[in-house]
Formats: structure tokens, C-alpha cells, sequence
């Protein structure tokens, strides 16, 4: 781990997290990073019971010298004290020191009543279980930088409740879960990240799936070359992309410094270009033209919910708010803490080759793959 002449860095003897949201990408990167930033920590991965199998796989992927450091503990957010039972839960607490609370519905389209389940109640069930944590040093409550809603202009990372109204209902419960986190702050050592849309790796490309705006993305890779497709909307707006290295190391960095706790962080770029840079650079990296006119957001929306494509589209309908969505977040508490280390976001310039490498060798493997179940003789 990096760390500047200034930075305060807690001591961490027998270091153990327990890490929630297994298994979304951001949860296992952050066990991965975890697990190599400091030789002697343990990981507790909760893991719902269907998911067992997956917990295990997972592990079995890891360095074997980190895979004696890991371990699956089976239960739920939603459950009272996360599903475990009382002696397994009070062994816990008694271990625990750090807290990382990933867990939580991601989709757009999500319905409330599980949106509410999952983030607000699921939030409040980890802080009651931190709260027993005779050891605990940090709980780090994963956010979202689309807490702001539907405010426009400069949002601060100290800045939560403006009486903003939001596009869904996950911007909405995350809210409510941050406030939540918020509030527990006055009795336990919370630090609060908010990054901004997650894409792949800056380095390798590297992602689990293909939603927000890989959408588009795939459209240029697997689209013939003479097509120019249009943006659903002007795209002058900022497009909040952030590579989930960054977010990982940034996360794990402050969360060992004394100076984040009681803080929130937005973990966004803080130089983000508009939207229609961002897809006229993809275009240019997919050897296609670049994006001709637009399509006004509303027209966008309508052709989505033409019957036949509206429940394929939900995804993409809601990723059409960030087009046209003048919204700018201030990363001041981030900069100032990670500024002399070597953690810092790079320009999307300098990684939009990496992710679409990626996306095209996905599409490849999976189109190699189609032609050899439906051709193959020997099958």
C-alpha cells in the first residue's frame, strides 16, 4: 500500500473484514485487494447459501497463498443478525475489525419493496451488527454518487439530503441507506464511498457484464463499419465513468487512514469528459465513425418502450438520464487525502483502448463459441 510522509495510517493487527455483496465484481476485487495488500488479513466473504458453491470457486481462483486467508460465512443482509446463529455471530463481532458493506440491489429497473429490502434494511442490519463489534475500526458503507438524484450543478461529498427527487427507485433507497450511515456515525467509525459508473479494469479492460454504458459500447464493436449510430440525446452532459481499479484501490487506501473516518468520498473522476467525447472515443478506438446527430432523449425513451423490447431495454432506459444530466461531483475530500499517494484516476483517454479490447474479445469468445454448438460434427 502507498502511503505519503503525512498520511495517518491505522495500525491493524489481526486485521479481519467482514465483506458484504458477494458475488457482484466490486466485492471480489475488493477481497482480492484486501487479501494482497496486507500479508497477515483475513477475509470473512458473506455469502448466502445458494451461493456457497460460487464463495468456494471464487476462492479456489485466488493465489494459493491467500486462499488459506479467505472463507465463506453463510448468511444474509436482509436476515436478523445476517442469518448466523447466535454463537457465530458473536464470534464474528468479536473478530471483526473492518467493515465493508457492498452489498445491495444495483439494477435501475428494481421494484421498491426489494430495492428497500435489500439497501435501506439490509444497511441497517450490518450497522446493528457493527455495532456489537468490540474491535471494529472501520465500517466503510458503499454508496453511490447517483444519491444526488435528479440535482444539476455541483454536488459536494459532504452534501446528502437537498430534498432532490431521483429517477428510481435505486437512487432513492441508496439515499435512504446513506442516512442511515450517516446517522451511525455519531457512535461508530463510518467512512462512506460514492463512486461514480464502475466500467472495467484501466489496465486489462477487464468487467463482468456489460450494462450502463457498455450498451452503446457493444453496439460500435459488433456494428458494421460504415454505420454511424446516433446518441440517444445531445451527450453534453458529464459521463460520470470511473475504472473499478481506481475505485478499489482508492476505497482500500482510505479506508486504512485515520482522516476518512466520519467522511464521504466521492470516488469519481475529477476531469470527466462530456458523453458524446466519450462515445466519439470508442467510436475511434472501434475503428468506426464517429456518433452523426442525436436522438432527443424523449424520442430515445419512446422507441424503448415499444412493445416487444421494453423489458429487454430496462437497463438501457435508464441509463438515458445520464446524457442530458448537467451534474457535476466535487472530489475535494478524495483528492485531499489520496494526493500524495500513487492512487489517482486516470483520463478515460488513457484506458478506453483496454475496455474496448475487452468488449471485442467478449464478443469474439462468445460468437467462437454459438458457432461451434450449433456447427460442430462432433457434437
Amino acid at each position: 500500500m502507498s502511503q505519503s510522509a503525512d498520511q495517518e495510517i491505522e495500525p491493524t493487527p489481526n486485521e479481519r473484514t467482514l465483506l458484504t455483496g458477494f458475488p457482484a465484481f466490486t466485492a471480489r476485487q475488493m477481497a482480492a485487494k484486501i487479501l494482497r495488500a496486507d500479508a497477515s488479513a483475513h477475509v470473512h466473504l458473506l455469502t448466502r447459501d445458494k451461493r456457497a458453491a460460487d464463495a468456494r470457486d471464487f476462492i479456489a481462483t485466488l493465489p494459493k497463498q491467500h486462499q488459506s486467508r479467505i472463507g465463506p460465512v453463510i448468511g444474509d443482509v436482509c436476515d436478523m443478525d445476517l442469518g448466523l446463529a447466535g454463537r457465530e455471530v458473536e464470534q464474528l463481532a468479536d473478530r471483526v475489525t473492518t467493515i465493508m458493506h457492498l452489498a445491495g440491489i444495483y439494477y435501475h429497473g428494481v421494484d421498491r419493496a426489494t430495492a428497500r429490502r435489500v439497501n435501506v434494511e439490509g444497511t441497517r442490519g450490518v450497522l446493528e451488527f457493527a455495532r456489537e463489534a468490540k474491535n471494529l475500526r472501520r465500517f466503510c458503507h458503499w454508496s453511490t454518487a447517483t444519491v444526488s438524484g435528479k440535482r444539476r450543478g455541483v454536488v459536494m461529498e459532504d452534501e446528502l439530503d437537498e430534498n432532490q427527487g431521483f429517477h428510481n427507485f435505486y437512487e432513492e433507497t441508496k439515499f435512504e441507506a446513506e442516512k442511515l450511515a450517516r446517522a451511525a456515525m455519531r457512535r461508530i467509525p463510518v467512512t462512506i464511498f460514492r463512486p461514480g459508473i464502475i466500467v472495467g479494469d484501466s489496465k486489462s479492460g477487464e468487467i463482468d457484464k456489460f450494462d450502463g454504458p457498455y450498451y452503446l459500447t457493444v453496439l460500435f464493436v459488433t456494428s458494421p463499419l460504415g454505420v454511424r449510430l446516433p446518441l440517444p440525446g445531445r451527450g453534453a452532459a458529464p459521463l460520470h465513468l470511473v475504472p473499478i481499479d481506481y475505485v478499489i484501490d482508492a476505497a482500500y487506501e482510505l479506508s486504512m487512514d485515520l482522516r476518512a473516518a466520519g467522511k464521504t468520498f466521492h470516488l469519481t473522476d475529477p476531469n470527466p469528459y462530456a458523453a458524446r467525447r466519450v462515445y466519439s472515443l470508442i467510436a475511434q478506438r472501434s475503428e468506426h465513425q464517429p456518433p452523426r446527430g442525436f436522438i432527443p432523449s424523449s424520442i430515445a425513451r419512446a422507441l424503448l418502450h415499444t412493445p416487444g423490447i421494453e423489458r429487454l431495454a430496462r437497463a438501457p432506459l435508464s441509463f438515458l438520464d445520464s446524457f442530458d444530466h448537467l451534474v457535476f461531483y466535487n472530489s475535494h475530500n478524495a483528492q485531499a487525502l489520496l494526493a500524495n499517494t500513487s492512487v489517482q484516476c486516470p483520463t478515460f483517454d488513457s484506458y478506453v483502448d483496454a475496455l474496448v479490447k475487452y468488449v471485442r474479445d467478449v464478443h469474439a469468445a462468445r460468437r467462437a463459441k454459438l458457432e461451434d454448438e450449433v456447427f460442430d460434427p462432433f457434437d
